[in-house]
């Protein structure tokens, strides 16, 4: 769809989501799925899974967003990735992004809820203060880098909105298409020296529990204004290599594993309080669906 289609013509919808990328459009795909209208901003001319209305349309060009008005969506959904990893990239698409979508759909009165879609990347808490403690909800976050900086000022853009708001501050995505790690393990030579904790979530579980939330909203059911989005198995790297390398079939027994030192556990308890389950609650599960996708004849 045109950027410069006349705006007249967009159909109403229930949802918008900003952002079709991997994880938009599998949320999408569940949303059309359950009969709920959907829209899907994106600036590429890529197709979206059948179903969604499309727009072809760029978050940083407010010329672009001028037909967004009549879709006149009751939720919006702020789901975009950084074209590049400089700062000028994460405010462009993060902040002045979400702001011209925010502006655009002024005009829209059904529009009653919005989620944007962050990053743990907020919480870069030094680690000597972090090693033995759970970050959840309630910890103020202290970003430790730009890109977790430009994620909190997005973040706070929703704090002046008439509307309800939700932040899904999302761990380490992976599943479909996802494979560095199953790479990396397939190489217990190029392992890195350090040996942090990590967190995960499964694209799917993302996917579901955006979902999930959107029902809730339509159902007039209570949402938080945040939720940290991840499995509930915080472990350090080194575990998750040598188990996949051992499903790998690859060895790792003269591997030696450096001390943990650094990164953060976080807490899923409030998502799991929401009555939401996860399809894949630990790695192993994870990457055990995630392998039985990957064809043996295309390399890892």
């Amino acid at each position: 769809m045109a950027a410069d289609q006349p705006a007249l013509s967009a159909p109403a919808v229930t949802v918008l989501i900003a952002g079709c990328g991997d994880l938009g459009c599998e949320l999408g795909r569940r949303l059309i799925g359950r009969g709920i209208a959907t829209a899907g901003l994106r600036r590429g001319s890529a197709p979206l899974p059948h179903g969604i209305y499309a727009i072809r349309a760029d978050v940083t060009v407010p010329a672009t967003l001028t037909q967004l008005a009549a879709l006149n969506p009751e939720i919006l959904v702020y789901s975009v990735a950084a074209d590049a990893g400089t700062d000028d990239s994460y405010r462009r698409q993060y902040v002045d992004g979400l702001r011209n979508v925010l502006a655009a759909l002024g005009a829209a009165p059904a529009l009653r809820h919005v989620f944007f879609v962050s990053s743990t990347r907020v919480y870069g808490q030094p680690a000597d203060a972090t090693a033995d403690a759970w970050i959840d909800e309630r910890v103020t976050a202290q970003p430790a880098d730009f890109r977790g900086v430009r994620l909190l000022e997005a973040e706070a853009l929703l704090g002046g909105l008439h509307c309800g708001h939700t932040v899904l501050r999302l761990s380490g995505i992976y599943g479909p298409g996802r494979t560095r790690l199953l790479r990396l393990a397939a190489e217990p030579a190029s392992w890195p020296a350090h040996n942090a904790w990590t967190n995960r979530i499964h694209r799917d579980d993302a996917a579901a529990f955006a979902d999930f939330l959107i029902r809730r909203v339509l159902e007039r059911e209570p949402v938080e204004d945040c939720y940290i989005v991840s499995d509930s198995e915080p472990v350090p790297q080194y575990t998750v290599l040598m188990w996949l390398a051992q499903q790998l079939g690859k060895s790792s027994s003269t591997t030696v594993v450096p001390a943990v030192a650094g990164g953060r556990r976080l807490d899923n308890a409030r998502m799991l309080q929401s009555g939401f389950r996860l399809a894949y609650p630990d790695y192993r599960a994870g990457y055990a669906a995630l392998m039985r996708t990957v064809d043996e004849h295309v390399p890892l």
